[in-house]
C-alpha cells in the first residue's frame, strides 16, 4: 500500500471513529440481534419474475440485514446495495418513507456498515427488483474503509492474509468455499451410504506414523512428554480395524513440516478410510463412483473444466503400473534394466533429472516417475504396483515381492489419492519399521519411527484390509477450478510479516 493510500485510509478511519463517538453520545450501542425473516437470494428467487403489478399487490414487508456495499445519495432519496450471506439486493431509501431523522442517520452511514432494514418490494424504472425501506437500524459500524472493488484485492497476499475481505468483496472467492463445503458433504453422504462409520482419532501422537514425512513436535507440560502433530491417522484407524470396526473413515486435519507451494500447505485435510476384506480394485471402483457423484451433485454432469482442460469422469479411469508409466514417457529407458539401480542412476544423470543420492532402484524409479510422468497425467489415471522400498505400510505383491499392492490416483498432473492393500503381517511390518529406523539413523529425517504398540495390535490379527487416503484440498482444487491450494483454504499459512 502506498503512503498516499495509507494516509487516506487513516483519515477515513478517523472520520468514522468520530461518527461512532457522535452516535455513542446520542445513545447508540451495538445492538443485540434483531430478527430477520428473509435473505436476499430467496427474495430475488421468489420474486424476480414478478411484474410491477404483482409486487404492488403483494402487500408484504421483508426484514433483512447485511453489509452496505454501495451508497448513492440523491437529495431526499437514495439507493444502496445490501449484501448478506446469500447474495445482495438493491434498496431504496427516502425521507418521505423513513422520516427526517432516520433518513438523516442513513446519510451519515458509510459503505461497510451493517444494517437492518424493513420494506416492501417494487421495480425501478430500469426494472431492477428493489426493496423500498420503511425502517432502518444500524447494527455494526465499519471503522475501516472497504477495499476498492476493482483495485483493493488484486494483491494475492492481502487476499490470503485477510480472507474476510476477500470473501466480502469477491463473489468468486466465496463460491469456491461453497464448492468446498458441498464436496465434503457429498463425500460424507457417499461413504455413509456404503455403511462406512465416521470416527475420530488423536491429533497428538506419541510417535509420528502413518506416512513418510517430517512432523511438527509439541510438548505436554503435565505429562512432561513430547507429542507429534498427526501426519496421518492411518495407524490409529487400522487399530480400529483390528478391534472389529471393518469399515471406518475419518475426514481429518493432518500436519507435515514441509515446504509451502501451490500444492502443499503444512496443515491440510485428508479423507482416510479402511475396508476389511476388500482390495485396491474395490477402492479404485469406489473412487470412480465417488468422483462422479460429486460432479453430479455440483454440476449435474460427469465432465468438469479444470484450467482450460476438460476432465472426463464418465469413462473408466486409465490404469498403468509405475514401470509401464515410466517406460511410456521415457521411451529410451532399457526395459530389461528398469530395476537396475546403477543403470537408473546413469539414465538420470544423462537426462539431467537431478535425482537424490539413492542406491535403491525402487527409490530411484519413484523419483524418475515424479519428475517425468506425473505432470503428464491430466485425465483420471491410476498408477499401480509401486516399489516396496517406497511403501513401508503396504502389502507385498504375491507374484512379485519387489512391488506392493498400492496405487495412486492422478488428475491434472497431481496426486489426489493413495490406496493400499494394507500390510497385516506383524513380522513383516516390524522389519519394515526397522528398515525405516536405519534410514532415519542414516540421515533421512522423514523416515518412520518404530511403533511397538502398533506391532502389538497387529499381533492380535488384522483382517485383509484395503486402505485409502484422499487429499481433500487438492480434490477441491479440481472441482473449484483453482490452480493453487491457497485458494481453497480459508486461512493458508503465510510467512510472518
Amino acid at each position: 500500500m502506498s503512503d498516499r493510500n495509507s494516509k487516506s485510509d487513516n483519515r477515513l478511519m478517523e472520520e468514522r471513529r468520530e461518527k461512532l463517538q457522535g452516535l455513542r453520545v446520542n445513545g447508540f450501542n451495538y445492538p443485540s440481534t434483531i430478527a430477520i425473516d428473509s435473505f436476499s437470494k430467496e427474495i430475488i428467487g421468489e420474486h424476480d419474475s414478478s411484474s410491477k403489478e404483482d409486487l404492488e399487490g403483494l402487500n408484504k414487508e421483508f426484514k433483512i440485514a447485511g453489509r452496505m456495499m454501495a451508497k448513492r445519495v440523491m437529495g431526499k432519496s437514495s439507493f444502496s446495495r445490501i449484501k448478506d450471506g446469500t447474495g445482495s439486493i438493491q434498496v431504496f431509501l427516502s425521507k418521505a418513507d423513513l422520516g427526517e431523522e432516520s433518513y438523516g442517520n442513513f446519510k451519515t452511514m458509510d459503505v461497510g456498515d451493517i444494517v437492518w432494514v424493513k420494506g416492501t418490494l417494487f421495480r425501478t424504472k430500469t426494472d431492477e427488483l428493489t426493496l423500498n425501506v420503511t425502517e432502518l437500524i444500524l447494527l455494526s459500524k465499519s471503522l475501516r474503509p472497504l477495499p476498492e472493488k476493482y483495485h483493493g484485492l488484486t494483491d494475492t497476499e492481502t487476499r490470503y492474509r485477510r480472507r474476510y475481505l476477500d470473501l466480502m468483496m469477491s463473489e468468486e472467492s466465496a463460491e469456491v468455499f461453497k464448492v468446498r463445503s458441498k464436496v465434503v458433504t457429498q463425500i460424507r453422504s457417499f461413504l455413509n451410504d456404503l455403511d462406512m462409520m465416521e470416527v475420530e482419532t488423536p491429533m497428538m501422537h506419541p510417535i509420528p506414523g502413518g506416512a513418510v514425512a517430517r512432523p511438527f513436535v509439541t510438548h505436554h507440560n503435565t505429562l512432561d512428554q513430547d507429542f507429534y502433530l498427526r501426519i496421518a491417522p492411518e495407524l490409529y484407524l487400522k487399530r480400529l480395524t483390528v478391534g472389529g470396526f471393518d469399515r471406518v473413515y475419518e475426514i481429518n486435519r493432518s500436519f507435515r513440516n514441509e515446504g509451502v507451494s501451490t500444492q502443499h500447505n503444512p496443515e491440510f485435510t485428508m479423507l482416510e478410510l479402511y475396508v476389511a476384506h476388500e482390495t485396491p480394485d474395490f477402492l479404485m471402483g469406489m473412487i470412480e463412483d465417488m468422483m462422479r457423484s460429486i460432479s453430479q451433485a455440483l454440476f449435474g454432469s460427469e465432465s468438469i473444466e479444470y484450467q482450460d482442460t476438460t476432465i472426463d469422469l464418465s469413462k473408466s479411469f486409465n490404469r498403468l503400473t509405475m514401470e509401464e508409466a515410466v517406460l511410456k514417457y521415457n521411451p529410451s529407458i532399457d526395459k530389461e534394466k528398469i530395476r537396475d539401480a546403477e543403470y537408473l542412476i546413469s539414465y538420470s544423470k544423462e537426462m539431467n533429472l537431478n535425482i537424490e543420492d539413492h542406491t535403491d532402484a525402487g527409490k530411484i524409479l519413484f523419483e524418475i516417475f515424479e519428475k517425468t510422468v506425473e505432470h503428464e497425467l491430466q485425465q483420471p489415471t491410476y498408477i499401480t504396483s509401486y516399489p516396496r522400498t517406497v511403501s513401508p505400510l503396504s502389502r507385498a505383491n504375491d507374484a512379485d515381492p519387489w512391488i506392493v499392492d498400492r496405487f495412486e490416483f492422478f488428475i491434472a498432473g497431481r496426486e489426489l489419492a493413495n490406496g493400499f492393500q494394507e500390510l497385516n503381517d506383524p513380522e513383516d511390518q516390524a522389519q519394515r519399521f526397522e528398515d525405516q529406523v536405519k534410514a532415519r539413523d542414516g540421515g533421512d529425517d522423514e523416515a518412520m519411527f518404530f511403533d511397538q504398540d502398533y506391532i502389538e495390535a497387529l499381533e492380535y490379527g488384522m483382517p485383509p484390509t484395503a486402505g485409502l487416503g484422499v487429499g481433500i484440498d487438492r480434490l477441491v482444487m479440481v472441482f473449484a477450478d483453482q490452480a493453487s491450494i491457497r485458494d481453497v483454504l480459508f486461512f493458508p499459512h503465510m510467512r510472518k510479516k
